[in-house]
């Protein structure tokens, strides 16, 4: 592609309106007063179209106050808002320059009856900007995983980080044995009987 038309390929529109030749239409044009910006209307008929790309033109023409007009927008420009269409006329020719010598209710065109009134656009490009955002977020979501050889392991460029591994201990319950406890009185019962038992032993020997 040249660089010519790579340029000019940049400045088209998206999408642009549908126009044909005997159409009734009205324009909204971006019109800036000082640092003021509005938009102007400016209604009539379609007389005809020319050029191609960038370059594309179309001319429409009204009568105002007995006073033929006719105004030439660019289709890409981007002061041209928007297009609508009002009425769908009937033409069978390219130039209706015959209008210009026309008065009255003749300097207009047939209405074409039964038409749909409908607004369609062209599309020349498509919208990539948001199959791009799309694709950069999911670039982004996207974990980073670093390789690292053993040569620069070797060379001590990279950090190793070693991690030791803790087993984890469990322990069981041990079965404590039963622990007798003996009571005092129980132990001191046959002393007192041996010391009963002595003592009347002793009484009889005397005796």
């Amino acid at each position: 592609m040249d660089i010519i038309k790579s340029i000019e390929h940049e400045q088209l529109k998206n999408k642009i309106p549908e126009l044909r030749v005997g159409n009734t239409v009205r324009v909204h044009v971006r019109i800036k007063e000082g640092n003021k910006e509005r938009i102007q209307v400016f209604e009539g008929i379609i007389i005809k179209k020319q050029g191609g790309g960038v370059n594309a033109t179309f001319t429409v023409r009204k009568i105002s106050y007995g006073v033929g007009v006719e105004k030439t927008f660019l289709v890409h420009s981007p002061l041209v808002e928007k297009v609508e269409v009002v009425r769908v006329g009937k033409a069978r020719r390219a130039k209706l320059y015959y209008l210009r010598d026309r008065v009255g209710k003749a300097s207009k065109t047939k209405e074409l009856v039964g038409a749909r009134i409908e607004t369609k656009e062209i599309t020349l490009k498509e919208d990539f900007t948001e199959e791009v955002s799309v694709a950069e977020e999911v670039v982004a979501e996207t974990p980073v995983t670093e390789v690292t050889t053993a040569e620069e392991i070797a060379t001590g460029e990279v950090l190793v980080v070693e991690e030791t591994i803790v087993p984890e201990v469990t322990e069981t319950p041990t079965e404590e044995a039963p622990v007798v406890e003996h009571t005092a009185t129980e132990e001191a019962a046959p002393v007192e009987d041996i010391t009963s038992e002595e003592t009347e032993t002793e009484n009889k020997t005397e005796e």
